[in-house]
């Protein structure tokens, strides 16, 4: 009975700590917090506190339904808890039940576990203690994807397509990559030993390799593109070291007098708020607004603006955008767009500008609440957030928006949306998302056997063979029908095989016929499709040589070269959007089309 009453007490207070929480908007903790601003996942901000200008007589009546309402759970907890005809763990039911509150709330309202938080952390902070190398579970052993630059790994000599047998001794047979992660890592100056099976070698080798610091890049590659006198800036995330490494590519590239510049944003999923708002300010004007947030409450907008003279004020630029451009990164696209700074490419983005703050939940750190506490805003007035992005998949919310088609707003037309102006009076428009200046209109399905090819790794463990059979290999090299006839080989070998939609259909066709037990009748007639899904797999490869002499060389250059190997000699002369990107600037007059032909607000469409 001591421990039942213990038990309610706790409960007790937990639940009056939620009730103060959603009361006063902030939450307070034992120990004072590292501040962190994130626009991707999270926003903490423990300073927001809803507007004084709700009645006393309505919070009154919202804490007593409040507290009314929150008796439910205690009653269901006791029940639960005592009742159950087996015994429930107190910990897995309280988070049961908050993830059950969470359940309606939008998709980035969520209950995370201590090592949920440490990853989120360890992404904004942009390092980790460890030996640097992605490695993938493959051929059921943990393999090497590719070792970072400057790392232990790559110092050691670990090469991309090196399988790690053994780990300290423990086999990778079957291991996941989290796990073989977890024994890699560990405190600076420790050692771990990898036991290593390479293409070309009779036998493991063990290496022995002592771990470091490792930081992850967010600027993965910066340069002049060959043949111009434009630059090309790759961004993959924001965090602490951006706008450090942005400056100081920036530099490098104004140093060498770049006529424009080429800013890929491309899958960027976002990062530091702070660091969005710093990387727009790279460009943009001192004073001017970047990014604003607004909540439930009246008081609670909070304006972002930039603080310092850009570094790349006025040269010619372009900002390449798709669908995985979120949050951080479309924050900074839209402040471009909205100042008439430069050109948004490429496709629609993904739409995710909610602000969420983080609250402990217990005193002992291991379970936190992420929680939506308002939404991002661009410049001009555009929301970011792409209402059909909002929800939980599964949710009632989801469900009732499937079932009624209400939600669906990125299948309205642009003459349907909200229309917004940018300073310079061009028209933009609402209702999630960054819309591009110019749509690239390519085709970027890949086909059935792009995708298995892809998948089951064809080209990257082809590589790895081609790159140890031929010492002499370049990054210069030229993908011959004699490379190709030996990648049909080694697919051949390795028994590669997909199904096409009409092999899909052929099977379903066998079944039936087996059902039936029509074997004879049919069989003259399968025969003959069989040789047809042969025939149609054969033309499918033709079809896809293109690409697939693009994704050989892509892996041959990425073992030889690494990756700033791959942007210069595949990236940069391939990729569509950059292509495109290379001759609207190298065209003044249809670049400055763009960015003025929209003028019709007249004068100054934003407020400082």
């Amino acid at each position: 009975m001591k421990k039942f009453s213990l038990l309610i007490l706790s409960l007790t207070a937990f639940m009056l700590g939620l009730i103060w929480a959603v009361g006063s908007g902030e939450a307070v903790m034992k120990t004072e917090p590292e501040t962190i601003y994130l626009a991707d996942t999270v926003h903490i901000n423990l300073d927001e506190s809803p507007a004084e200008d709700e009645s006393e007589t309505q919070a009154q009546q919202t804490r007593e339904t409040l507290f009314k309402e929150i008796k439910k759970f205690n009653q269901t907890v006791y029940d639960i808890k005592n009742r159950y005809m087996e015994e429930i763990d107190t910990e897995d039911l309280i988070n049961a039940g908050i993830r059950g509150m969470l359940k309606n709330l939008d998709r980035f309202s969520v209950l995370m576990e201590r090592s949920s938080y440490d990853r989120l952390i360890e992404s904004t902070h942009g390092k980790y203690e460890g030996l640097g190398m992605e490695i993938d579970s493959r051929n059921d052993y943990i393999t090497v994807v590719t070792p970072m630059e400057g790392t232990p790994a790559y110092n050691m000599g670990l090469r991309s397509g090196d399988q790690i047998l053994e780990i300290d001794g423990q086999s990778t047979l079957k291991m996941t990559t989290a796990d073989a992660a977890k024994l890699m890592r560990g405190p600076a100056g420790t050692k771990v030993t990898l036991s290593i099976m390479r293409e070309g070698l009779a036998s493991p080798v063990d290496f022995e390799i002592e771990r470091a610091v490792i930081e992850l890049k967010s600027v993965n590659y910066s340069g002049i593109i060959d043949g111009t006198n434009i630059g090309y800036l790759r961004l993959s995330r924001f965090a602490e070291e951006t706008t450090h490494e942005l400056t100081e590519a920036i530099n490098e590239l104004n140093a060498d007098n770049i006529d424009a510049l080429i800013f890929d944003l491309r899958s960027n999923g976002g990062g530091l708020l702070q660091q969005a708002v710093q990387t727009a300010e790279l460009f943009v004007g001192d004073g001017r607004l970047i990014v604003f947030t607004r909540g439930r409450f009246a008081g609670t907008e909070r304006r972002h603006y930039s603080q310092k003279a850009p570094i790349f004020p006025d040269k010619p630029m372009i900002i390449l955008v798709d669908e995985g451009t979120a949050s951080a990164s479309e924050i900074v696209a839209g402040a471009i767009q909205d100042w008439d700074r430069g050109v948004i490419l490429g496709h629609p983005t993904y739409g995710k500008g909610l602000v969420q703050q983080i609250f402990p939940i217990g005193p002992d750190g291991e379970v936190n609440l992420k929680l939506t506490t308002a939404k991002y805003y661009v410049p001009s007035g555009r929301c970011i957030q792409k209402p059909e992005n909002q929800n939980k998949p599964g949710s009632d919310i989801d469900i009732a928006a499937r079932e009624t088609d209400t939600l669906m707003t990125d299948t309205m037309k642009i003459s349907e949306k909200e229309v917004y102006y940018t300073n310079g009076g061009r028209a933009v428009y609402g209702g999630g998302g960054i819309l591009p200046d110019i749509e690239i209109e390519e085709d970027r399905t890949l086909k059935p056997i792009e995708i298995n090819l892809e998948r089951k790794t064809m080209f990257f463990d082809f590589a790895v063979k081609y790159v140890a059979n031929h010492p002499e290999a370049t990054a210069g090299i030229e993908i011959t029908d004699g490379i190709i006839r030996e990648f049909k080989e080694f697919a051949k070998e390795k028994e590669f095989t997909y199904k096409t939609a009409l092999e899909i259909s052929l099977d379903e066709m066998k079944e039936v016929v087996d059902e039936e037990g029509k074997d004879s009748l049919y069989n003259p007639a399968i025969a003959a499709f069989d040789e047809l899904v042969q025939r149609e797999k054969e033309a499918d490869f033709e079809k896809s040589i293109d690409y697939i002499k693009r994704a050989v060389k892509r892996e041959i250059v990425s073992k030889i070269e690494g990756q700033r190997g791959v942007y210069e000699k595949v990236i940069l002369k391939t990729d569509a959007s950059i292509l495109q990107a290379i001759e609207l600037l190298k065209n003044p007059e249809e670049y400055s089309r763009v960015l003025n032909g929209g003028s019709t607000a007249g004068e100054s469409a934003l407020k400082n």
